[in-house]
């Protein structure tokens, strides 16, 4: 049967896929509109299964706070190869997703993918794109802070992102931009020495016991030296404690209590492609 193509255009507009694809799904429907978007998403699956096993390290990182600024999102959405990650298309999927996470700040990654979107889960869109694309297509990060104020920032190229929350309303959104900033620039592990886990303080200190061993210090000195060490770990990589980047004469502490007396991070977070 003749396939118009005002039916190919509608189609496309549903699902995203090609042009020879909807014609030809709805060749293989005999017209059928809603069993030709059922060809088209069994083809997703069927690419998805295949490509399970590729690797997926490229894709868009995107953040994003609510209208009252009390809340922001990070989601990660991964694709195979460069080109993909850097198309309109596949950027305004990752936008769509996180859109969905704010309107409905979900609890974590499975329930962000069991959401809907158009009638339809995230985790679908995400096996139909695959299909559509014909590559593997991964939802897969997403974090969340709710905090009397949140800042959201994306690095140009959409690779890295970062979302901190602070302790006041109304903080200067430079102020904020520029934690954000330095939270993408210096990677810290934890918002202060406090928040840092036992495990990596352990970590640390082994490390720097074994050091100090091998350049031959005495046995009963190692603790004392490697606390030292461990204190130095904190001021480097805890946000709070870190030098400002912008002003290493001060910390981010001194920088955010002389912009608003008491203003402190209560949480961040950040995540990055390929890591």
């Amino acid at each position: 049967m003749a396939i118009s193509a005002a039916d190919v255009m509608k189609l496309r507009k549903a699902t995203g896929a090609g042009m020879m694809d909807c014609k030809n799904a709805l060749t293989e429907a005999e017209g059928n509109f809603d069993r030709a978007v059922e060809i088209i998403r069994e083809k997703g699956k069927l690419v998805a299964s295949k490509r399970s096993d590729r690797d997926a390290s490229e894709g868009a990182a995107l953040a994003k706070t609510s209208a009252d600024g009390k809340f922001g999102a990070i989601v990660v959405v991964n694709c195979e190869t460069d080109f993909v990650a850097k198309n309109e298309g596949f950027v305004a999927l990752t936008q769509s997703f996180l859109d969905v996470a704010v309107a409905n700040k979900p609890a974590d990654l499975d329930a962000l993918k069991a959401l809907s979107l158009d009638g339809r889960t995230l985790a679908d869109h995400v096996t139909e794109q695959t299909g559509v694309i014909g590559e593997k297509i991964d939802l897969s990060a997403y974090g969340c802070i709710e905090a009397e104020s949140v800042i959201a920032y994306i690095h140009p190229g959409n690779q890295l992102a970062t979302i901190v929350g602070f302790n006041q309303e109304n903080v200067d959104q430079q102020v904020a931009k520029d934690v954000a900033m330095q939270v993408a620039a210096m990677n810290p592990v934890a918002v202060d020495k406090d928040f840092v886990s036992q495990e990596v303080i352990e970590k640390e200190l082994e490390i720097a016991k074994e050091k100090f061993r091998q350049e031959g210090k005495p046995e009963a000195m190692l603790d004392k030296i490697a606390q030292g060490s461990l204190n130095k770990f904190f001021k480097e990589n805890t946000l709070l404690n870190q030098a400002f980047v912008k002003d290493n004469k001060v910390s981010v502490k001194e920088y955010l209590n002389n912009s608003s007396k008491g203003l402190s991070v209560t949480n961040f977070i950040r995540f990055t492609l390929g890591a």
